[in-house]
Order: structure tokens, then C-alpha cells, then sequence
């Protein structure tokens, strides 16, 4: 992403900045609450077609497999159209991705779910490549973690939301017979709603920031040489995927006797814990954050994550349950915070280190495959030792960044 270097940034202007960060947290919420949407998507259309878990997966696959495919070209797009376009080009695209959900459902053919699960999530992508660097460069620089998580906590209400209305509107309309019929109605209110939300920012001027690092020693060169942001790509690649997979096997997984034998829309509701939980967490490291290093707070998220995953792979009933819920809080500040330190001093680099880490978002589509493997060959809970790895791996980069770098002081946001 270009940022114009003879345009101010208004850093003491709190006015321009606090209704630019309002309607990027707009977006934060729009793609929290359709990628959560997945999660009640996935065991409907497992339903509805008599899937096995790993061809359930595609869907997952086939969303943030656009990641990769459409974030070079979305970093690309926002270069030559601007911000605001680029935005409405997004919304407009998310929706034409949940109007194709009509004619898949009316024909009953799986692939066309996913066709247009791939054009939704190259909108998504879109408006992800735009928000976490914007929202990252809106600000001090070494307060950009912190204001991400205060956007991802508003990502999280999406999400948490989202479980609820296709509980109610996908398994209720499913209630008497499973048909995939069930998802036009709201994909279609969706639909709408991202129509009249692009309207929305037609009439919005987004301030243009003028890109500068608070770091003297800005990065240059290829971002192929930055090892931190490289490391941060895996980073964000195994947290995305540890994230959707636990997520996308949560109704499933409570609906076995031995854990919680729920019905589908019982599950489903509860799966609006396991993303509310992310939204306080994330609000919580917002503030924590400020104070504490950020690879400190990120080091023991993963580690406490790990040992819930351990918890509910050796338990039964309630335990099970709650444990993995509890994961959803300590996920909340991983993206932002990796994201923030990911690009920390790149300097010009940044709009391409941010494309290469929107890239990382694959992960997504890889992690939830291998855990769908997984429990086909074992079960369900066994496979949650897929996420164990990934957490693992994010501590320890959590830890050597930290010991590659000297101590640093969070200094208040400032929007």
C-alpha cells in the first residue's frame, strides 16, 4: 500500500483520526462476523451433503485460500484507486460473493458454495489488506499494537454475534429438515447490508497518512531480508489456522455424547463464547499492552492456550467444553499484536510486509484441512493436538523476538 509522502498526518488532530479509526473498526467488524459465519456454515453444509470433516474443510479452505490468492492484488488495487475505493470495491465484492449462495442452494451443488465462499473472501481480503495497516500507521508506532487490538475487540463482536444470527437463522430455518436452502435468507441480509455500507463510505474522505517509522532504522531493501517480518508470517499463518480450526469444529465437537450432547443450534449458540471471549480478551490487551510489552502478553497467551488444548483433549462434559471456550480469550491480542511487531521499522516497506503477512491469513485454509485429516483418522478431540503446534510455535517467537530486541516502554494511545 502507497501512503502519499507529501500528505500530513494529523498525529495531534484527534477529530480526523478518532472517525477514521470509527469507520475502520466498521470493517473489523464486518469480516469478524462473516468469517465466524463459517463456523455454522460448516457442520450445516456437512449436513446438508453428507460430508466428511475433511471435505467440510474446504470451505474453510476455499475462504482463506483467497487470502492468498487476492491479497498481492488487493495491496496492488489500493495503490491505484486510493483507500476509499478500494474499501467499496470490497463491500461490493463481499456481496456479490453472498448473493451466489442463491444459486448454489437453489441447485444444491457444493462447489458453487465454495466459488462463492472464494469470491466473498477476496472482498474480505481486500478489506483486510486496507484496515490492520491503516489502523497500524494511525497512531505511535510503538502504540500500534495496542489500537489493533482495540479494533480486533469490535472484530470480535462481529464474531461473536455472528453464531447467534446463523443459530437462529440457518438452524432454525433447518430445524424440521436439513436443506441448503437454509443459508439464502442470510446471506442475502448480508448482502445488503455490505450494499449499504459501501454507499456509506462513498460519502466518506478517509485522512491520508503520510507513512513515516518512529524507527531510525527503518528497513530497506527486499522484505525477503526481514526476518522478523518473515517469522512473523508463519506467525500469523499457524495463529489464523489455530484459531478457525478450533472454531470450525466446535459444534461437532459438542454435539458428541461423551462431551456435550448438544443439538446443532444448542452448539452453535455456545460457539458464541469461544468468540466473545476474544472481544474482552482483546479489549483487556488493549490496555495491557500499553503497560506490558507486547511479546511478553503473547508468550503467555500461547502458553496458556496450549495447556487448555491439553485440558480438553484429556477430559469429558463440561470440562471439555469450557476449556476450549477459554482458548478464545487467550487468542486475543495474537493477530494484532504479531501483526504490529510483524512490521515494526519496516518503514516504505510496510505496505508490502503488511500484503505478504494478509498472505499469511492461508493458514486458515491450510490448518483446518490437517485437523480435519486428523479427526477423520482418530476423532475429533485427538485432533486438537493440530492447534497445540501452532501455539507452540508462536511462543517461541514470541520469545526470541523479545530477546532480539531491548526492553520497550508502551507509551499511551493516541488516536
Amino acid at each position: 500500500m502507497a501512503f502519499s509522502p507529501s500528505s500530513t498526518s494529523h498525529a495531534h488532530n484527534g477529530k480526523p483520526h478518532t472517525m477514521a479509526f470509527a469507520a475502520m473498526t466498521t470493517l473489523f467488524f464486518i469480516w469478524g462476523f462473516i468469517t465466524a459465519l463459517n463456523d455454522i456454515l460448516i457442520p450445516h453444509l456437512k449436513a446438508a451433503f453428507s460430508l466428511s470433516y475433511t471435505q467440510a474443510m474446504l470451505v474453510q479452505f476455499c475462504f482463506f485460500g483467497a487470502y492468498f490468492v487476492i491479497s498481492p492484488f488487493a495491496g496492488k488495487l489500493i495503490e491505484k484507486i486510493g483507500y476509499t475505493r478500494g474499501i467499496i470495491t470490497g463491500l461490493l465484492t463481499i456481496a456479490t460473493g453472498c448473493c451466489l449462495f442463491y444459486p448454489a442452494a437453489e441447485v444444491e451443488v457444493y462447489s458453487l458454495f465454495l466459488l462463492g465462499l472464494f469470491v466473498l473472501a477476496s472482498g474480505v481480503a481486500i478489506l483486510q489488506v486496507s484496515a490492520n495497516p491503516y489502523v497500524a500507521i494511525l497512531g505511535p508506532e510503538k502504540t500500534a499494537a495496542s489500537r489493533l487490538n482495540l479494533a480486533q475487540g469490535i472484530n470480535s463482536l462481529g464474531h461473536t454475534l455472528a453464531p447467534l444470527f446463523g443459530a437462529a437463522l440457518i438452524f432454525g430455518a433447518a430445524s424440521d429438515s436439513i436443506g441448503a436452502d437454509a443459508v439464502q435468507l442470510p446471506y442475502l441480509i448480508l448482502a445488503g447490508a455490505m450494499i449499504i455500507t459501501a454507499v456509506g463510505f462513498v460519502f466518506l474522505k478517509l485522512p491520508v497518512i503520510n507513512q513515516q517509522s518512529d524507527d531510525t532504522q527503518a528497513a530497506t531493501g527486499s522484505i525477503w531480508q526481514q526476518k522478523r517480518l518473515l517469522f512473523g508470517a508463519l506467525a500469523i499463518f499457524l495463529y489464523v489456522g489455530a484459531e478457525v480450526t478450533v472454531g470450525s469444529f466446535l459444534v461437532n465437537y459438542f454435539a458428541m455424547p461423551e462431551i456435550g450432547n448438544l443439538s446443532e443450534r444448542e452448539a452453535s449458540q455456545l460457539v458464541s463464547y469461544y468468540w466473545g471471549a476474544a472481544m474482552v480478551g482483546r479489549f483487556v490487551g488493549a490496555a495491557i499492552t500499553r503497560v506490558i510489552a507486547p511479546a511478553y502478553v503473547l508468550t503467555a497467551n500461547a502458553v496458556l492456550a496450549v495447556v487448555l488444548l491439553f485440558v480438553t483433549m484429556s477430559s469429558t462434559g463440561e470440562m471439555a467444553m469450557w476449556s476450549v471456550l477459554a482458548v478464545g480469550f487467550f487468542n486475543s491480542i495474537m493477530f494484532p499484536t504479531i501483526f504490529s511487531l510483524a512490521i515494526r521499522g519496516l518503514g516504505p516497506l510496510t505496505g508490502r510486509g503488511s500484503g505478504l503477512l494478509c498472505q499469511a491469513i492461508v493458514g486458515g485454509a491450510i490448518v483446518p484441512l490437517i485437523q480435519g485429516a486428523v479427526a477423520d483418522a482418530t476423532s475429533v478431540q485427538i485432533s486438537f493436538i493440530v492447534p497445540v503446534f501452532a501455539y507452540l510455535y508462536i511462543g517461541i517467537y514470541a520469545i526470541m523476538l523479545k530477546r532480539s530486541e531491548a526492553p520497550m516502554k508502551e507509551a499511551p494511545v493516541n488516536l
